[in-house]
């Protein structure tokens, strides 16, 4: 039986070393990618605003962008878009006819994105992107108002949106439905899905109908049958 040579045992396992070592480099490489990721497109928008009301960016997808739509077409007033991103919403609704079409995003980079969206579309000069705090911006003279935010901070945006919104408005909320408000209108399914929410001046919204014209039965109790007015007690 043949013994290995020493010499060629100890440059194998130099070899498996290294194997590992490239290995170990490539994954902190892509880790550092990662953070250099997170630290210019995102975090800066995160700095100024507390973590309980921080939401990531997650691009709407045209499936999404196009229900959206579907529920504010023909509808006079200032459109809004609340974290507005990459601003795909707001350009889609101005060439639709919404206008004007506003988007509000706190991160820098997102913002000089949609501009330059905007700018490629044609569109510079016609819609406008602010990079403010949306729970900073007020929303008294809002008619159309987009949000695709996360679930932790949907109750306090209702407390915004009653508080502030005037009658006749329409919220459309993208991906999670808002807890308590009764929608009017569900268009699309799983992650496309958005709900539609009319604010009147007695407080009560219509009827809730799916997209393919069918009443949606709410559950018992205030919580689902009500859509708060637009006059609150509360600060905005």
């Amino acid at each position: 039986m043949e013994q290995d040579d020493p010499a060629e045992a100890r440059a194998e396992l130099r070899e498996q070393r290294l194997g590992a070592l490239e290995l170990l480099q490539l994954a902190a490489g892509s880790g550092l990618a990662a953070y250099a990721t997170w630290a210019l497109l995102l975090q800066p928008g995160f700095r100024r605003v507390p973590l309980r009301l921080q939401v990531p960016y997650v691009g709407a997808s045209a499936q999404q962008v196009e229900h959206v739509l579907s529920l504010l077409r023909g509808r006079p007033g200032k459109t809004v878009d609340l974290g507005s991103g990459d601003g795909r919403i707001v350009l889609a609704a101005h060439r639709c006819g919404l206008r004007p079409a506003v988007g509000y995003e706190l991160n820098p980079w997102l913002v000089a994105l949609a501009r330059l969206h905007a700018w490629r579309a044609g569109c510079a000069g016609s819609v406008c992107y602010r990079r403010e705090d949306l729970w900073k911006v007020s929303l008294r003279d809002c008619h159309n108002v987009s949000v695709f935010l996360a679930p932790s901070v949907l109750p306090l945006l209702e407390e915004k949106l009653q508080a502030e919104l005037p009658p006749g408005a329409r919220v459309v909320s993208g991906r999670f439905p808002l807890p308590t408000w009764q929608p009017v209108a569900v268009v699309g399914e799983g992650l496309d899905r958005v709900w539609a929410y009319d604010v009147h001046g007695g407080g009560l919204a219509g009827e809730a109908v799916s997209s393919w014209g069918v009443p949606i039965k709410a559950a018992p109790g205030p919580s689902s049958t009500s859509v708060p007015g637009a006059t609150s007690s509360q600060a905005g």
